[in-house]
């Protein structure tokens, strides 16, 4: 039950400091569903039943450079089996903002790849504005793309980028993250590559 508690913690200093609930969700790699139940549970004398939900915490290694790069050239190598597979070289690592950036710049460093950074967009009523390529980094366009996030909770995320990569004139080829929550082989045709994969037994 502490660790718990220090998630409904942590979850009502974020909302306190004005993050939504999928910055928090993003910050804490739960599902949506899990951050309203954390911030509301405690105003509740009867709290709903948890939802099923796994919290990963990866701060041990995004903390330090040294073990960052390490995982990040893991992932390089992990991804090099399915790249091989079908044939395909990789013109640009995209990170999906925030958790990914750091991965995606030293998985690009390593593969001799551009960089392109994908924004997820934090509460939106037009499911077809849920994110942007920033300019501030590699045009995806006619690009073979790898795309690397931290966590896969959903994959909802993920299913976004496959899309407006293929709408933007790009051809996702790989997706490579830290923790696949979903159990995911593929989403939208795409394969799932990922260090660790979470399987629910119930």
């Amino acid at each position: 039950m502490k660790n718990i508690d220090k998630l409904i913690q942590k979850a009502e200093e974020l909302q306190a400091n004005g993050l939504v609930t999928r910055q928090i969700a993003d910050e804490l790699n739960v599902s949506r569903e899990t951050v309203t139940w954390l911030v509301t549970r405690s105003k509740k004398e009867e709290p709903s039943p948890a939802p099923r939900d796994i919290s990963v915490n990866w701060s041990s290694i995004g903390k330090n450079s040294f073990r960052l790069r390490h995982v990040s050239i893991a992932m390089c190598d992990m991804i090099s089996g399915t790249l091989e597979e079908a044939g395909q070289d990789v013109d640009m690592v995209v990170g999906i903002g925030l958790s990914g950036v750091p991965l995606a710049s030293l998985m690009a460093d390593e593969m001799g790849s551009e960089l392109s950074v994908y924004h997820a967009y934090n509460e939106v009523e037009d499911e077809s504005t849920r994110g942007a390529f920033s300019r501030n980094f590699g045009d995806v366009k006619g690009n073979k793309c790898v795309i690397v996030d931290d966590v896969i909770t959903s994959g909802s995320t993920v299913n976004d980028v496959v899309t407006k990569l293929r709408e933007s004139g790009a051809e996702p080829i790989a997706i490579a993250v830290l923790v696949d929550k979903s159990g995911s082989e593929e989403i939208a045709d795409v394969p799932v590559n990922s260090l660790v994969r979470i399987v629910r037994v119930d």
